[in-house]
């Protein structure tokens, strides 16, 4: 009887404590992107170490059409980590733009990942020198409600063009963009990410690629209209063939939280990400930026978690 006992009261105990371990874990769905993009991979690795971390956080990477919808899915909570572009956070935290009908979005920054800059790709065979020589061609702007079409509508804006009259606006994703101009069904495209981006290098592995570069009273102007937005360079050589610098302006991809998070997984998942950054540059290099001090530049307010932790590495933050 007594064995019985003894037993019954083990196979309690396990129970018990496997239900607080159950119930001690969060689990953390990660929003990316599309297959192809930075975002998809990165979303991959980071939830890999989550997992791995022995933190008590269970992560998922989700697929998703990138920043607009993340920064919904993480508002309404269905995400609870999404990465997003600096222009359509700013808008989704103001409840602007593409975010009007929405309102002000409840969201808050977990890092800073790198900068994006804007790129304006064609083709020899198209002709195309200048920003001046885009009217009236076929260039995509990028996927509807994606980061790279609301920047490239904020430059066109700039110009004094208006995106549905001054060009044969085409909305396609950055992989189908790829597509076309290999193929020659559209003069030109407007991509976003972080040099060197791979789009760029698979059209120019079979056709002579060219950065158009964005007018200095352009850049002036989308900088001065959108203050998360900088100047940036691409520098020669970035790319097959490209012997000049190309101007242009660039973005930044964050990751954005809310305040539903609790401070310490904000915190963990912070630390991990900073402290595991080797790791997340044997999926993309992009993650040597994942260092304190870039991590801390935001545009919105940081979670406080975020916030402790940064601290901690001797950058204040708000």
């Amino acid at each position: 009887m007594k064995k019985r006992n003894i037993l019954a009261l083990a196979m309690a105990m396990v129970f018990v404590l496997s239900t607080m371990a159950f119930a001690a874990t969060t689990f953390v769905t990660i929003g990316s992107g599309g297959v192809g993009g930075t975002y998809y991979p990165l979303g991959g690795v980071m939830a890999e170490l989550l997992t791995k971390a022995n933190v008590g956080i269970k992560a998922t990477s989700r697929s998703t059409a990138a920043s607009k919808e993340n920064c919904r899915l993480v508002a309404s909570n269905k995400a609870q980590i999404g990465m997003t572009m600096g222009s359509t956070l700013y808008q989704a935290y103001t409840g602007t733009e593409a975010f009007k009908e929405d309102g002000k979005l409840p969201l808050l920054t977990l890092m800073n990942m790198y900068a994006a800059p804007q790129h304006l790709v064609t083709t020899t065979k198209t002709g195309i020198k200048t920003f001046a020589d885009l009217k009236g061609k076929k260039v995509s702007l990028g996927a509807p409600g994606g980061g790279d079409q609301l920047l490239s509508i904020m430059i066109l804006k700039a110009a004094g063009w208006n995106p549905d009259k001054d060009i044969n606006k085409q909305q396609l994703s950055q992989p189908e963009a790829v597509t076309a101009l290999k193929d020659g069904n559209i003069d030109a495209a407007f991509f976003n990410f972080a040099v060197p981006g791979s789009a760029v290098m698979e059209i120019a592995a079979v056709r002579d690629v060219v950065l158009i570069p964005l007018p200095d009273e352009v850049i002036k102007k989308v900088c001065k209209d959108n203050p998360f937005l900088l100047p940036f360079t691409i520098a020669k050589n970035s790319y097959a063939k490209q012997s000049a610098p190309c101007k242009t302006v660039a973005d930044a991809n964050f990751l954005v939280v809310n305040g539903k998070m609790s401070d310490q997984v904000a915190y963990d998942c912070l630390k991990i990400f900073v402290e595991k950054r080797e790791e997340i540059k044997k999926v993309t290099p992009h993650a040597a930026h994942f260092i304190p001090k870039e991590a801390g530049v935001g545009i919105i307010p940081f979670h406080p978690g975020a916030a402790k932790y940064l601290k901690e590495q001797g950058v204040a933050v708000k």
